[in-house]
């Protein structure tokens, strides 16, 4: 299958992948494929998923890329979003559309999803790649900051905007999205994954603080828990040198 955008089609959404399959999983991979999981807002089409999809395929190795409902060519609204609504979205891409066991790459909040995805089907995930991965940042990172203004307005109106974001990347942090994320928290117990795990994590990260990365380091049980800190890293990691570093990552895997 080539990069041609197609749609997984359930019963209450549609969702928008691109998928390459080349079934060159060999007896010493740990992983079969690669399936990349984005970030809160961002879709298929962002830096590090075009990106991988094209040394993926170089590779001859399988890469799935989709978008969650509310994001990019999938149904739905995005302020209607949820942790637990995106979380099955990957759930139904991993089980429908891929065969044998796939390294998650979680980019910030895709972490999160990818740490519930191995939670749910342990048996189908070779390894995690972190990229400024965000497990349960609603409660540990976005409450904490909230000033007692955003707190009346997120209780009155229901959502409040990043008002530092460009007018056109403002997208709405709801109450709706905060309340049903406490149901899905996974820093508050050990996290226990069958195979390796390797966290990129930039030090000038002004969304995800590094210590982030250690805390999550923590709290996993893996044959091999890595992190990698880049001191001048952003929270995006999709300069030229991170790119290359999280490919050089990821052939480990394969």
């Amino acid at each position: 299958m080539d990069n041609e955008t197609r749609f997984l089609t359930l019963p209450d959404r549609r969702l928008a992948y691109q998928q390459r399959r080349f079934g060159a999983g060999s007896a010493g991979s740990f992983a079969a494929g690669a399936l990349f999981l984005g970030g809160f807002a961002s879709d298929m089409t962002g830096t590090k998923a075009t990106f991988l999809a094209g040394r993926c395929a170089a590779a001859n190795r399988d890469f799935l890329r989709f978008d969650y409902r509310g994001h990019g060519q999938s149904s739905g609204r995005f302020e209607d979003g949820t942790i637990g609504g995106w979380f099955d979205d990957a759930l139904k891409v991993l089980d429908n559309l891929t065969e044998g066991p796939q390294l998650l790459v979680g980019s910030s909040m895709g972490g999160w999803i990818a740490l519930l995805l191995a939670r749910a089907r342990p048996e189908r995930v070779a390894g995690f790649v972190g990229v400024a991965a965000a497990p349960d940042f609603t409660e540990e990172i976005i409450v904490p900051a909230l000033t007692p203004a955003q707190r009346e307005r997120l209780e009155r109106e229901g959502a409040i905007y990043d008002e530092d974001a460009p007018p056109d990347r403002r997208v709405p942090m709801t109450k709706k999205l905060i309340d049903e994320a406490r149901g899905r928290l996974v820093l508050t117990a050990p996290l226990a994954l069958g195979g390796p795990v390797h966290l990129l994590q930039g030090m000038d990260d002004r969304d995800v603080p590094w210590r982030h990365a250690l805390r999550l380091a923590e709290r996993l049980t893996a044959p091999s828990v890595r992190i990698t800190l880049v001191k001048d890293g952003d929270h995006s990691l999709s300069r030229e040198q991170d790119l290359a570093l999280l490919w050089r990552v990821i052939e480990g895997f394969f």
